[in-house]
């Protein structure tokens, strides 16, 4: 029994080190899933599901409890991603929106929906840093205040992250976890599925700038970008309606789940050969396109998903279910509403990719257990696994650490001469947040419920 406390405290440390040390945070992971495993060799068959041997132990941890098609789904996008900003291409879709728009307002709103649906299948940090100048230009040209605009482009980008497969980590996380495919994000079991649920919320967003733009009639005039090669969008394309291809693939043929990992990752080495030879790029090149991928994030995963997967296996997830359906007493509603409120609160300070890690499991537990007290009850576990994804990634925008991306959107302010703090943001990522949401979980409960 004392080895599942030693296990929780582990786990807690980690958590509450990744915390105050963000910059860190692979370090804490990595060490935190090092002794985790040296505890499953030692207590064997306490940490970790009983095996017959260390060997098969280590197989397990890191064939099973390693998601290794999260990883390379992980991996080929950004690298896709990476060459769709080389090629400029999002720069002149958003140039010829600003040109067909009536007014700047209407622009502007376009701009950050667009914003929204890059990030579906760009990195959110790179989504933003590709739109930046683009909004800074139309700013200093009718003299708006650049700030509303910045963070917009912050909290639009965060928003979308979740509706696909493809959008940010979480999401994969949760696939891989629910068995969901590219097109189960659409519709599962005949219903709206999480990307049309998302997509009420990027409406009630942009109705939420228009207030804000909407008395901004001016006519911009901007320089088209010229584009540098339309082949990563292809590539991008390619990625896309084949990941929608593989959901029809029996899962006899699904190469152990790894077939969309397998799939994304070849595309993303074709993407980086063509990179190479198509555009005569050198060797070093090549190696610093590579190196400025997202890797920290690739060795962070890794860690939390030994550690949840210790934490799971030894039973504490359960037990946290158990009790959170002890504190809702059984109520589905009431259940609904704290796993939302608990992930837009935690997410707004801090990473959400391990809370959601370690929730998607009680999520689904809690579901089950509120079916088996509600009377007969059936409770699905789309509601409450949806409910925590709506929660977590659109409680980022909450503050300005709660996403990268708006950090990122705060420096370039800074950067610009228009320094904004936490009560700045908060001004506008509180109401976005709550309407956004609540407009998300009103369109999920009478969907899912």
């Amino acid at each position: 029994m004392y080895i599942k406390w030693i296990i929780l405290g582990l786990a807690v440390l980690m958590y509450l080190f990744v915390i105050i040390f963000q910059d860190k945070k692979v370090w804490f992971t990595t060490v935190a899933a090092l002794i985790t495993i040296v505890l499953g060799f030692v207590f064997m068959n306490q940490v970790f599901s009983p095996h017959e041997s260390p060997f098969a132990l280590f197989d397990h941890i890191f064939t099973s409890l390693i998601n290794w098609n999260v990883l390379m789904i992980y991996v080929g996008s950004m690298t896709i991603a990476a060459l769709f900003i080389y090629s400029k291409v999002p720069g002149r879709i958003a140039n010829n929106l600003v040109t067909v728009s009536p007014n700047t307002g209407i622009a502007v709103i376009l701009i950050l929906a667009m914003t929204g649906i890059i990030s579906i299948f760009v990195e959110n940090v790179a989504t933003v840093l590709v739109m930046a100048p683009i909004a800074l230009a139309l700013s200093k040209k009718l003299k708006l205040n650049p700030v509303p605009f910045l963070v917009g482009l912050a909290v639009m980008s965060n928003l979308e992250g979740t509706a696909t497969l493809i959008g940010d980590p979480p999401s994969m996380i949760f696939a891989s976890y629910a068995g969901y495919n590219f097109n189960d994000f659409f519709v599962y079991a005949g219903k709206p599925s999480i990307f049309f649920i998302i997509q009420v919320g990027l409406v009630v967003g942009c109705l939420f700038f228009y207030f804000i733009f909407g008395r901004v009639k001016e006519k911009a005039e901007v320089e088209k970008e010229p584009v540098i090669s339309y082949f990563p969008f292809i590539l991008l394309l390619v990625m896309i309606f084949g990941l929608a291809g593989i959901s029809f693939v029996p899962e006899q043929y699904n190469l152990s789940g790894y077939i969309s990992g397998l799939y994304v990752l070849s595309l993303g080495i074709v993407g980086i050969i063509w990179y190479w030879v198509s555009q005569k790029k050198t060797g070093r090149e090549v190696w610093q396109l590579v190196k400025e991928l997202d890797w920290e994030t690739i060795f962070f995963l890794m860690g939390i998903f030994v550690v949840v997967g210790a934490i799971s296996e030894i039973g504490l997830l359960e037990d946290l279910a158990i009790f959170l359906a002890k504190i809702t007493g059984g109520s589905k509603f009431l259940g609904f509403i704290l796993i939302l409120f608990m992930s837009i609160v935690i997410s707004g300070f801090v990473d959400n990719v391990p809370y959601i890690i370690v929730m998607l499991p009680v999520a689904k537990m809690l579901a089950d257990t509120i079916t088996q007290i509600d009377n007969g009850v059936t409770v699905s576990p789309e509601l409450f696994m949806f409910a925590l994804l709506i929660g977590s990634c659109l409680g980022g925008n909450l503050t300005p650490f709660g996403a990268s991306a708006n950090v990122v959107a705060m420096g370039i302010l800074k950067k610009e001469g228009h320094p904004i703090n936490f009560g700045g943001f908060l001004k506008i990522g509180a109401p976005f947040t709550i309407l956004t949401t609540a407009a998300a979980a009103v369109f999920l409960w009478f969907i899912w419920a």
